[in-house]
């Protein structure tokens, strides 16, 4: 159960049968290959940004000798979110993204960038502080997304976005469900306290072999990885290692209640949480923390069922056509 912060996710339906649709695979259409790329400036410059996809903390980890370089907070890689270093269908790929930028980003209330994007999933899936936009570890990352998006026409979507979207439960999502499925399917890997298998040399540390899931190594609150919706939607089509999409292991049902035993877990805190999404009817159902403009529990945000929190927001969104914004406090708005 490798993970993210996925970076970008569609009414979702009830829970009406055992399995979700299988996706169409796109024949026509795949990732290009990166040793095509000839040996001049451009090809090493999209080869250094898959390096800083694939092996994060080992040129802007918390470890690295150079203190200006310690970008990321905790010593996962962007490919732990974002499989096979950002290829792979359903698995948080980083493919077709030069055409969705940029885009309106309701967590930061404006429209944001690429870099900007990049830089959320640095403060909250990795942990750390922004890289500047000017800086050489950025612009490779970049250079690496615009090179797995080569082929795909402007406009054009592709199948595999995102990590899933199956059917949702019309009950809570289960932690204590989850935990047995845990212990049974992915504490072989991710270990029992979730802590992952460091991979680690007398003279030199190679990362994770698995990554954690919580404790103070993992993601934030705020990563989306900690969004239930995320996270059971990449297990399903992930997990365990190995499962792709088109031949899932673990049921929707199983998959979600798992997903709620790992987000139930400690893991670091993000500060200043309340300033995110200036307006609160555009905060995902399944945010984990507050404030909240539609009356339901934190509790029902973490677990579901998302379907009233839907129709509450959609009802007070409809509200504030008629009768225009109320702002709160933090910037956001209130019935």
């Amino acid at each position: 159960m490798a993970y993210v912060a996925a970076l970008f996710l569609g009414t979702q339906v009830l829970l009406a049968q055992s399995t979700a649709p299988v996706p169409t695979p796109d024949p026509f259409w795949n990732v290009p290959d990166i040793g095509s790329l000839p040996d001049d400036d451009h090809g090493r410059l999209v080869r250094r940004g898959r390096d800083l996809i694939t092996a994060t903390y080992a040129h802007i980890g918390p470890e690295v000798p150079d203190p200006s370089k310690r970008y990321a907070g905790n010593n996962l890689a962007c490919r732990n979110c974002h499989l096979d270093a950002g290829a792979k269908k359903f698995g948080n790929p980083l493919w077709g993204l030069e055409d969705l930028f940029p885009q309106y980003g309701s967590e930061a209330g404006r429209r944001i960038t690429l870099k900007d994007r990049l830089n959320a999933c640095m403060t909250r899936s990795m942990n750390g502080r922004p890289l500047p936009l000017d800086a050489p570890e950025m612009t490779a990352m970049v250079a690496y997304i615009d090179f797995l998006s080569q082929g795909v026409k402007p406009g054009e979507v592709l199948t595999g976005y995102g990590s899933g979207r199956m059917a949702e439960l019309d009950r809570p999502a289960d932690p204590r469900r989850g935990e047995t499925i845990y212990r049974q399917t992915c504490a072989i890997c991710h270990n029992s306290g979730g802590q992952g298998l460091r991979r680690s040399l007398p003279d030199t540390d190679l990362g994770y072999m698995v990554p954690p899931l919580w404790g103070p190594d993992s993601f934030n609150n705020a990563a989306g990885m900690n969004r239930l919706t995320t996270i059971a939607n990449f297990i399903h089509d992930n997990m365990p290692n190995g499962t792709n999409y088109l031949f899932p292991r673990l049921s929707p049902e199983e998959a979600w209640d798992v997903a709620a035993f790992v987000v139930s877990q400690p893991r670091p805190q993000k500060a200043d949480t309340d300033k995110d999404y200036p307006d609160l009817l555009q905060k995902p159902v399944d945010t984990p923390y507050g404030p909240y403009a539609d009356g339901f529990s934190r509790e029902q945000h973490v677990y579901g069922p998302f379907g009233p929190i839907r129709a509450e927001l959609a009802r007070l969104k409809a509200e504030r056509a008629v009768s225009g914004p109320r702002p709160t406090g933090n910037g956001g708005t209130s019935r």
